[in-house]
């Protein structure tokens, strides 16, 4: 196989004059779409996992230094550089991107993720358009009034008018597609309710080889993003009452900042930002057991990645965690008093415990192999 980069200040194309060989696995060209590459994300896994797999082309709003590296992709790698931080702007900005994207060459298949890469539906030419579904925007439907509750009054406004501008278009780009996918059957049934439209459910990918039980070492981590739904705040106050158990929280986010502040002076509590990939892996492979208690999640892939490590999981009682963890098998489900049940599970979950359940959590990550993801999609596929 041979391949060379061309690198231009505003994109990176990666031109591949290898035989095809997606052709011999029976589909023909695939192009994917993802809104963002700025966050090593569940969504940003599968997407690279499909370009991996697939030889895709790959479109992206945005690739940032703390997203997953691409650099070895086989197909073209296209930058949009449409990235605002302001939250309504950069929907905006980035639906605009995707809407204005022109492309002359045509493709068996397109493969959509994210929020605004459907509003490309319009302008690219396939013999089929696909679309993952991660969920419907919760901005726009069931977490609308959260988030609105955020802003002061200007911003409540300008939200309002993005909604009302974005909506429509989302929902015709989604209900025009050929195929939609979706990564739960928790949010199978909030597409049918806000979308009216039935989605398959393919679960998440996880390169199971790629996680290893490393050894037990003395600490639990926390790996979700540092916002609101993540709740990662109430683990935080757990630990608070329990200085002799330690915490990593190995991740960034829009409330690092507070949540430093709400740790403060608790040495067991330990923030490192975003990580590499090679620590990362360190990271989850000696801990005792990771704690995932996001509020209706839609799948969350960490969960799974923990398990393939063989370390068990303190996740939320609610969502796309019932889909992969199995209570009191491969973890424990917490609710209701939150840092409480935490304080409890974890007491629970000492080093002896979490160890004697590594083979459930590794034979059930196995479920969620990116070779059976692989499979499942390429059914779909042309």
């Amino acid at each position: 196989m041979g391949w060379f980069k061309i690198r231009q200040p505003l994109y990176t194309i990666t031109v591949n004059f290898s035989i095809d060989c997606f052709y011999f696995m029976g589909f023909g060209s695939v192009l994917t779409l993802h809104d963002l590459f700025t966050i090593k994300g569940g969504g940003e896994r599968l997407v690279k996992i499909l370009c991996d797999s697939l030889d895709a082309d790959l479109i992206t709003g945005h690739l940032g230094k703390d997203g997953f590296d691409i650099s070895e992709l086989t197909g073209k790698v296209t930058n949009l550089n449409a990235l605002n931080r302001i939250h309504g702007i950069k929907t905006w900005r980035l639906a605009q991107a995707f809407k204005k994207i022109k492309l002359n060459q045509f493709y068996d298949n397109v493969i959509y993720s994210g929020v605004a890469s459907p509003l490309a539906r319009g302008t690219i030419k396939a013999t089929q358009h696909l679309f993952y579904c991660h969920t419907p925007p919760r901005f726009i439907y069931d977490k609308k009034d959260y988030y609105a509750s955020k802003l002061s009054w200007p911003a409540r406004s300008a939200f309002t008018l993005l909604n009302a501008w974005f909506r429509p278009q989302y929902e015709q780009a989604v209900r025009g597609m050929d195929v939609v996918f979706t990564n739960a059957e928790y949010v199978r049934q909030r597409i049918k309710t806000y979308l009216g439209v039935d989605a398959h459910v393919i679960h998440p990918p996880c390169d199971t080889k790629y996680f290893r039980w490393l050894g037990t070492g003395d600490y639990y981590l926390s790996t979700a993003r540092l916002d609101g739904l993540k709740r990662v705040d109430a683990i935080i106050n757990a630990f608070k009452e329990m200085p002799d158990k330690k915490l990593i929280i190995a991740s960034g986010g829009d409330q690092a900042n507070q949540l430093q502040q709400l740790a403060l002076g608790y040495d067991n509590i330990i923030f490192t930002g975003w990580l590499s990939e090679r620590k990362m892996l360190d990271l989850i492979g000696y801990c005792i057991a990771t704690i995932y208690v996001p509020e209706d999640e839609d799948f969350g892939m960490s969960p799974v990645e923990s398990m393939a490590a063989g370390k068990p999981v303190i996740c939320s009682d609610h969502g796309g965690p019932l889909e992969t963890v199995v209570d009191r098998e491969t973890g424990f489900y917490v609710g209701g008093d939150l840092s409480q049940q935490i304080i409890t599970a974890v007491n629970k979950l000492d080093a002896t415990t979490a160890s004697t359940m590594r083979t459930a959590c590794e034979k059930r990550a196995k479920a969620f192999d990116s070779e059976q993801f692989i499979k499942r999609i390429s059914k779909f596929l042309i």
